[in-house]
């Protein structure tokens, strides 16, 4: 009775710490590839973990911070396309993007791994787009930058935001609805310890894999899906953060997202640290050198012009 009771404590303080401004549907007319499922949430020492998610959106966490350069950036949070860890990679990220004076919104997509086999390698590309829609398509009331709004992906989160800087579009003219117009393309990434690959490889990560395209995925999926083979000339400047260490996502996928890039002479760091086991988030409670990784990404972004000092 004690642990429950200081577990929903912890719980309560959590969410009322970290509470968003506001939480934006991202389908007010109805979810395209919808699914019948029950919401369910799960926790962990981390906070919440959501999993069968209904209906997408993005939290909105706005800083009160000002920045002249007005950027934003939109986070997601890994999970093997299994869950997201909302909170570890999530919230905690938005609030130290609020402490730099950027304002950011924590994507809550469809998890593929839940979906059904006609939906499951879709909605989560879908959903990342619209996010990114509909920041563009409001950033003069939520004084933002059209021009520099940035996407941050962790692990499978690292994926789909790599996958939409690879698959973005200008926006679709002949779409009925009007915010499908509004082009998808972040203007920068920032990839954590990211999925990059779905080849057959050493260091692909077989269960993000398993979970976005099934157990017997198409050679067209594995392509298309395989982000280090999907840069093109549009592709946004990266910064990709990773270890030596990780054994879960090993650091290839940064490396090769990388080479990628500059074949193609787009602007790109690549850091990777010698230790450091996968999953970290901020690794604010990791003692080792990794723990300085969001001052490697607050330089780079300074450098970019994304922000002022």
């Amino acid at each position: 009775m004690k642990y429950l009771l200081t577990s929903t404590i912890y719980f309560l303080f959590l969410f009322t710490a970290y509470a968003q401004k506001d939480v934006i549907p991202l389908y007010p007319e109805g979810v395209k590839c919808g699914n019948d499922l029950p919401a369910v949430t799960d926790y962990d020492g981390t906070g919440r973990i959501f999993k069968k998610v209904v209906d997408p959106e993005i939290w909105y966490y706005p800083s009160e911070k000002k920045n002249s350069t007005q950027t934003a950036i939109l986070v997601i949070p890994g999970g093997g396309y299994w869950g997201l860890w909302f909170d570890h990679e999530g919230v905690k990220v938005a609030n130290w993007l609020n402490g730099l004076g950027i304002s950011a919104f924590v994507l809550k997509h469809r998890v593929p791994h839940w979906e059904s086999e006609d939906c499951r390698s879709k909605v989560a590309l879908s959903d990342a787009q619209r996010a990114m829609r509909i920041i563009r398509a409001n950033s003069k009331k939520w004084d933002i930058n059209p021009n520099t709004i940035g996407v941050l992906g962790f692990s499978a989160g690292g994926h789909l935001a790599s996958t939409l800087s690879t698959h973005h579009d200008n926006g679709i003219d002949l779409s009925e609805i009007e915010i499908d117009k509004t082009s998808s393309r972040p203007d920068f990434s920032v990839l954590v310890y990211p999925v990059i690959t779905m080849q057959d490889t050493p260091y692909t990560h077989m269960g993000t894999r398993e979970n976005l395209l099934g157990k017997i995925p198409s050679e067209d999926s594995l392509k298309y899906f395989s982000n280090e083979l999907q840069v093109k000339q549009d592709t946004p400047p990266a910064v990709l953060i990773h270890t030596n260490d990780d054994n879960g996502v090993p650091p290839e996928n940064s490396i090769n997202y990388y080479l990628a890039l500059r074949k193609y002479n787009i602007p790109a760091a690549l850091h990777i640290w010698e230790g450091g086991p996968h999953g970290l988030g901020l690794a604010n409670n990791y003692e080792g050198a990794f723990r300085n990784w969001p001052e490697t990404v607050k330089n780079w972004m300074i450098e970019r012009g994304l922000l002022t000092n």
